[in-house]
């Protein structure tokens, strides 16, 4: 019988009068009501029509007032259930047609401490990272409470399963076994399998036999070996169990098999979720992969040097890039460039960016061709979003280095000369991706021995102080940065920009920054030759 909530009465059953009589008890439902007040258990009163009419002290405290749902499961046994808790009950008929429902105090003081036990779990449940990890915390908690042996199997590669146990919370273990054949313990493959809401099963004294000695031998000798399944989330590709060895009472008492089947529930989430966090990971790597990029190759008498430093996110990509591309005739093709935007689609863009940008350089070589072409493909893709870049060619011979720029609304090429100056390249040319008509120019310049060509994105000049964040570190400062690195190498260049954009920075955040020096090393084309 399932109780329909109603209207909360006073009034008790009492028994037709039988006539006056020695040790006759009263009949008034006052009697009643103040000798229930002061019981220790949690007392319901149910009417002839099911509904609850009356509870005392001890309930309304466990069930802090609310109104729970009976549940007859027999003439004398069944359930009362309260925000999502349940409680096993015990049912007694009373004159009238009523029912009284008791919960007993041992079972009532079970519920807390389960609840407790559970909301300790989950802070740890939470915080392991990776299926190893997630599984040894598993077999670590449940054995702190729940078992004395716990063993966490899950499926592995060539039908076998991959075990973690604990017991005495100290004692761990971790290995692989041969899969039990269903037909051999059908208890236990059963309950792996499943992907239904976790539900704890006995398993039998011949089934345990029936195990890999190495789990087998661990359970031998206790009282009771049960089995509860992971499986919840069978769309994340989770399965397994845990199986858990007892030598005395339960824990929780009646309330045992609660904290049990709750934990379950709690642990295959948690294993759900780090099967997903890997997945995640492993997407990230692999985007990663192919869209941060990668360092530039050799080219004779040509040194590159690079300073690449997105602002964060997932991906450890931005929207700012570079790309060297070596070109049959010992030169080399370079860009680099700045997306609009942050986040994951900006680097979604810059990744479609520098595979058209290389494409494209297997079938055109002049650079502001490819910018239109580039353009239209960007117009035409629809995104709405558009780029700042600066590409080129470079081919060194024996005196110097011959370097063809064309630009598309990006910052001027800094050129330091060995012997002193830097030189601005002034390239007109219209931001990529905003107008069919945009127009772009090129220009050659050359580099002697020593020269140093420095190409760099925004997040350099409008680099905000770590006090003054009105106060951007701005093209004069490093313009007069760049003057006194005559002389130097391209690398110690970056170096020296590096480390004063840094000390703009200090702690505070900062743009996507990109930057790509450009070295004529002549005498490493002479030494090959």
């Amino acid at each position: 019988m399932v109780s329909r909530p109603a209207p909360a009465s006073t009034s008790l059953p009492s028994e037709p009068s039988a006539g006056a009589s020695e040790g006759a008890l009263p009949e008034s439902g006052r009697f009643w009501r103040e000798l229930l007040e002061d019981v220790r258990d949690a007392v319901l009163l149910q009417d002839v029509g099911g509904a609850l009419r009356w509870s005392n002290p001890a309930a309304r405290e466990l069930f802090g007032g609310g109104r729970p749902v009976l549940t007859a499961e027999g003439p004398d046994v069944g359930h009362v259930e309260h925000t999502g808790r349940r409680f096993p009950a015990r049912i007694r008929p009373l004159p009238g047609g009523w029912h009284a429902w008791t919960v007993t105090s041992e079972v009532a003081a079970d519920g807390p401490r389960v609840d407790g036990f559970l909301a300790a779990s989950a802070p740890r449940l939470a915080s392991a990272r990776g299926r190893h990890g997630t599984a040894k915390v598993i077999a670590e908690v449940a054995a702190a409470e729940l078992a004395d042996c716990v063993f966490v199997l899950l499926p592995t590669t060539r039908g076998r399963w991959e075990w973690w146990s604990c017991d005495h919370r100290t004692n761990h273990g971790h290995g692989r076994i041969r899969r039990v054949p269903a037909q051999l313990a059908p208890v236990l493959a059963g309950t792996f399998a499943s992907t239904e809401e976790p539900e704890a099963k006995v398993v039998p004294e011949e089934e345990v036999t029936t195990l890999p000695a190495v789990v087998a031998e661990r359970l031998a000798g206790h009282a009771s070996v049960t089995v509860v399944s992971l499986g919840l989330d069978g769309g994340a590709g989770v399965t397994g169990a845990v199986v858990l060895g007892r030598r005395g009472s339960p824990s929780f008492g009646e309330g045992h098999p609660r904290a049990v089947t709750e934990f379950a529930r709690a642990a295959g989430t948690a294993l759900a979720n780090a099967h997903r966090y890997a997945r995640q990971e492993e997407a990230t790597r692999g985007l990663e992969t192919t869209l941060r990029p990668t360092p530039p190759p050799d080219v004779p008498g040509v040194r590159f040097d690079v300073w690449y430093e997105p602002s964060g996110g997932l991906l450890d990509v931005g929207g700012d890039f570079y790309d060297v591309l070596p070109r049959e005739d010992a030169g080399a093709m370079f860009v680099l460039g700045d997306v609009c935007g942050k986040g994951a689609e900006a680097a979604a863009l810059t990744g479609r960016v520098r595979q058209t940008v290389a494409a494209l350089n297997l079938v055109e070589r002049d650079g502001t061709t490819l910018l239109s072409l580039l353009n239209s493909l960007l117009i035409s893709g629809g995104s709405g979003r558009f780029a700042t870049l600066v590409l080129g060619s470079v081919l060194a011979d024996v005196d110097g280095l011959d370097l063809t720029l064309a630009s598309g609304g990006h910052p001027a090429p800094l050129v330091i000369r060995r012997r002193g100056g830097v030189d601005e390249i002034t390239l007109p040319g219209t931001l990529v991706g905003i107008s069919p008509q945009a127009r772009f120019a090129e220009t050659t310049i050359r580099l002697a021995e020593g020269d140093v060509c420095l190409l760099y994105t925004d997040g350099i000049t409008e680099a905000r102080h770590h006090e003054r964040t009105s106060d951007l570190f701005g093209d004069e400062r490093l313009r007069e940065l760049l003057i006194g690195c005559a002389g130097l190498s391209g690398r110690e260049v970056v170096a020296r920009v590096r480390s004063a954009v840094r000390d703009w920075l200090g702690s505070g955040t900062h743009d996507d920054i990109a930057v790509l020096a450009i070295e004529a090393a002549p005498g490493q084309l002479r030494a090959a030759q």
